[in-house]
């Protein structure tokens, strides 16, 4: 079953947006691309760039899959040179670096477990090394796995929530920062779960939620350095996580709950990233721009 799609308005022909999703289940975090039925859509054909990031450098962590492809690919559609950071899911990443460069930019790719300080200043270290400076950093990796009581989250699973999903991000940041000129942009992934929170992703909620935090604190902390530290919060959205979550039927049905009646494609958050990235967003820092398909969220 597939929608009548609008691109920003108007009617074009696109690739179908599914509103269900065959039942699947992968069992290791944070998922596979290349297993998907569908595949995500990572690019909206009807994109074209005009430059807003030519020549910038762009960091971005799980970068490789999901909703970092659909941002790497608009990044270099813009003119942006891309560096990937993602743990080892090696075939998806190899996909992803052939998307960039058939636009005619460069992609480097860097596996390793963004839990660890040393593989964030490796990840930083390469780039610098590479390029000179680093205009753009891009924190958007997580793990998250359903509990249904906070009794049943052990010690060992809260430790990788927080070490993936907001310490790294503090590694990577301040790894980043000395190499960050005047006018560069820091844009933090975080969830609509930090807003309405989740009662089986308590956790991963919490993690959500510090994120929305840090990027308010670290907005302020840097704003007189001429950076901008903003995030995206998206709703349900179909990439890799989803199946390495959620069991066969709770994929069936994913994304059915919000008002729009179906799970968000990572292209349609990917203009938003390249605003918040670009001069578009010049005024914009320390804020949470939501992308959640009509869920009401307070802020």
């Amino acid at each position: 079953m597939y929608p009548k799609y609008p691109y920003y308005g108007y009617e074009q022909k696109c690739e179908k947006v599914p509103v269900t999703f065959p039942p699947q289940q992968q069992y290791r975090q944070p998922g596979f691309e290349y297993l998907m039925e569908p595949r995500p859509i990572y690019d909206n054909p009807n994109y074209i760039g005009t430059g807003k990031l030519k020549d910038k450098v762009a960091i971005i962590s799980g970068g490789d899959s999901g909703i970092g492809r659909a941002v790497a690919v608009a990044f270099a559609k813009e003119g942006a040179n891309i560096v990937i950071s993602y743990l080892d899911e090696h075939q998806d990443a190899v996909e992803t670096k052939q998307a960039i460069e058939q636009l005619g930019r460069r992609c480097v790719l860097i596996p390793g477990d963004l839990r660890k300080e040393e593989v964030c200043q490796h990840v930083v270290n390469v780039t610098a090394d590479l390029f000179g400076k680093i205009d753009v950093l891009v924190n958007n990796h997580a793990v998250q796995f359903i509990r249904d009581s906070l009794l049943d989250i052990s010690a060992e699973q809260l430790q990788a929530s927080f070490q993936t999903n907001i310490l790294s991000f503090f590694h990577l940041t301040k790894a980043a920062l000395p190499h960050m000129p005047a006018g560069s942009s820091i844009v933090n992934t975080t969830s609509v779960n930090a807003y309405i929170g989740r009662e089986n992703l308590i956790d991963y909620s919490s993690t959500k939620g510090a994120i929305v935090s840090y990027t308010r604190a670290l907005a302020k902390n840097v704003v007189e350095q001429g950076i901008r530290v903003n995030a995206v919060a998206p709703g349900p959205i179909w990439t890799p996580l989803i199946p390495a979550t959620f069991t066969p039927e709770m994929v069936k049905s994913f994304g059915a709950d919000v008002p729009m009646k179906r799970a968000g494609q990572p292209f349609e958050l990917a203009p938003v990233y390249v605003l918040l990235a670009s001069d578009d967003g010049s005024y914009i820092t320390g804020q949470t721009i939501h992308v959640n398909g009509g869920q009401f969220v307070s802020s």
